[in-house]
């Protein structure tokens, strides 16, 4: 899946140079849609009692952007096995040139705040993740 994020003023430092902490938020924002996407969006997810916290992230730098910079974040899961949830993004501006490549890992909770394995507790969940893991 595709997410575009148009860089802010207010994302850049005085040298007009995107800040760094602002890549974890475009994936945390192509993460959210890409769940909405597949049908598992968080108001769905915390309505059942689930939580899906960051447990690691992993991001390289490449390429600066700056202020109304296009980016288009392509980002998919990178590996799942039913209680990690490893996803993979990969940053290009409009000219097609990498900016960013990143990972991010998250795990599920219950409303106690004790892990859950989705096979059992979500299965339709499970079974989407899964497959994504196979094609993304």
């Amino acid at each position: 899946m595709i997410y575009k994020h148009t860089v802010q003023y207010y994302e850049t430092d005085k040298m007009g140079i995107t800040h760094h902490s602002n890549y974890v938020r475009w994936m945390e924002e192509a993460r959210v849609a890409y769940l909405a996407e597949v049908g598992w969006d968080f108001a769905r997810l915390e309505s059942l009692g689930v939580v899906s916290p960051v447990v690691s992230v992993s991001v390289q730098y490449k390429q600066t952007t700056t202020f109304s910079d296009v980016v288009m974040v392509d980002v998919g899961v990178d590996e799942f096995k039913g209680v990690k949830l490893k996803m993979k993004y990969l940053m290009k501006n409009e000219q097609g040139d990498i900016v960013c490549e990143a990972r991010s890992e998250h795990c599920f909770l219950n409303s106690e705040g004790a892990p859950i394995r989705l096979k059992k507790e979500l299965p339709e969940f499970f079974e989407i993740l899964s497959s994504a893991a196979e094609t993304d």
